[in-house]
């Protein structure tokens, strides 16, 4: 007489169907990785423009009203690199599940660093526009803070993705906003001192505002920086 076969289920070793236990939750996580380090890496160029910015101001000190205009139009290509960056940060935030830090840290961040592009490439723009024979001596010290901030934010910039070693970062961009400060205020009085003629002084003064504008920006990038830091820590 044959052997009957077990009902199924019910032999040994099947009594019951084990679920597919859940995946490593690990691949998952590499799949987001990438994206959360992209913002790091977008942070950094974005960072890096802003040195090339810097360098072109001074190439304009050293440059006569004729040849103003090509470095503006280098400017202009800097400018518009720096808001392609801007854009990425945005979209990638928009389309990321989880972000490194808070998403209105990293809007606030994106944006500051924009900010301090726009200051320098409006006054590249306005010093071709206005054609001024010679800008004044002070121009020069401004250019020097924003050169070394820009230094500073770039070479800072890579640390936020440990969120260490940057307490120096922004207490020296501080020190440079406060020197800038001064240099303005230097600046405004020569301008007022009776040596240029009313028209230039308008001119001059929407120039140095411009670089003004671009200090001050460099420490709200690095405030941005702190209160992220801080939050995170």
């Amino acid at each position: 007489m044959p052997t009957r076969r077990p009902p199924r289920g019910t032999g040994r070793g099947r009594d019951r169907v084990s679920p597919p236990e859940p995946g490593p939750e690990i691949p998952v996580r590499l799949r987001l990785t990438p994206k959360e380090n992209s913002f790091y890496d977008l942070f950094a160029k974005a960072a890096d423009n802003l040195v090339v910015g810097a360098a072109l101001l001074t190439e304009l000190l050293g440059t006569d009203k004729d040849g103003r205009a090509v470095i503006a139009e280098r400017m202009r290509d800097a400018e518009h690199a720096s808001d392609e960056v801007t854009h990425s940060i945005y979209r990638q935030l928009n389309s990321s599940f989880i972000t490194p830090f808070d998403r209105e840290d990293i809007y606030q961040l994106a944006g500051r660093l924009d900010d301090v592009m726009d200051a320098m490439e409006e006054a590249v723009d306005l010093a071709a526009l206005y054609q001024i024979d010679e800008l004044p001596p002070g121009v020069a010290e401004q250019v020097d803070v924003l050169v070394r901030a820009a230094d500073l934010t770039a070479e800072a910039m890579p640390r936020l993705r440990t969120m260490k070693d940057l307490t120096e970062y922004w207490i020296e961009v501080n020190r440079l906003e406060n020197q800038a400060d001064q240099v303005y205020r230097k600046l405004l009085a020569h301008l007022f001192s009776g040596e240029y003629d009313a028209i230039t002084v308008m001119k001059l003064r929407e120039i140095v505002d411009s670089l003004e504008d671009a200090a001050d920006n460099f420490e709200h990038v690095a405030n941005t920086i702190e209160t992220i830091v801080v939050k995170e820590s």
